[in-house]
């Protein structure tokens, strides 16, 4: 069998440890996401599902425990490895898009490429299949601000396959958008995942939408537990 794309073993991670205000997040979470495989993470505000994903997507080290990527342990790494993986393997979505707003929405997916050294006019093309791919093609020339909140996520969504990760990490991807919006970017995200064949790890705290991924997951007092 083929390492998963994404390991946790036993991540714990607290703040002002030591302090009487002392906080433990996680403890002791475990999670593997096999290759082409989607993950739904269930957990209200607050139980530390944000935290598990930086942790995961290399923006965070845990206390204690292991990540690995693509089968790399990454304990230990330098700083200047961690952000190669970074920007190669991983892919983040969140509940707001953080678009550049000086920027059309085709640069935006660009310019991530861009950092990865690929040429302006590979990076060009690929940008606009996969705005075509998430219906927002037409919008390309657009800045931001001229989008609508469905549009600008699905740019978001784009911004975040542009470097062919491994592995998609989402926070509440459509937590910012109105249920029917909701749905259609969902669809656009997951027919997205499904077609490049990446990983993902998705937060949500909708049912619903976490029941259309292939397993559904639980952090609960800062573990993780089949839903």
């Amino acid at each position: 069998m083929s390492d998963p794309v994404l390991r946790l073993s036993g991540i714990e991670k607290g703040y002002n440890r030591g302090q009487p205000n002392e906080v433990v997040v996680l403890r002791g979470a475990e999670l593997t996401v096999a290759r082409g495989e989607t993950v739904a993470m269930v957990a209200p505000s607050g139980a530390g599902k944000s935290t598990l994903l930086h942790i995961a997507g290399l923006l965070d080290t845990a206390d204690t425990g292991e990540v690995a990527i693509a089968g790399e342990n990454l304990g230990g790494i330098s700083d200047r490895r961690r952000t190669i993986l970074r920007r190669q393997e991983v892919g983040f979505v969140y509940q707001f898009h953080h678009l550049l707003p000086e920027f059309t929405a085709l640069e935006n997916v660009v310019l991530p490429q861009l950092a990865n050294g690929v040429p302006r006019k590979d990076a060009e093309a690929r940008a606009e299949m996969l705005l075509d791919s998430v219906g927002v093609g037409p919008r390309g020339a657009h800045r931001p601000a001229a989008l609508s909140g469905g549009e600008q996520q699905r740019v978001a969504f784009c911004r975040a396959m542009a470097n062919s990760p491994k592995l998609l990490l989402a926070d509440e991807p459509t937590g910012n958008l109105d249920p029917a919006t909701s749905d259609t970017v969902f669809d656009a995200l997951m027919r997205l995942v499904q077609e490049t064949g990446l990983s993902a790890l998705i937060a949500t705290h909708n049912l619903e939408l976490a029941a259309r991924m292939d397993r559904q997951v639980r952090l609960e007092d800062g573990r993780l537990v089949p839903l």
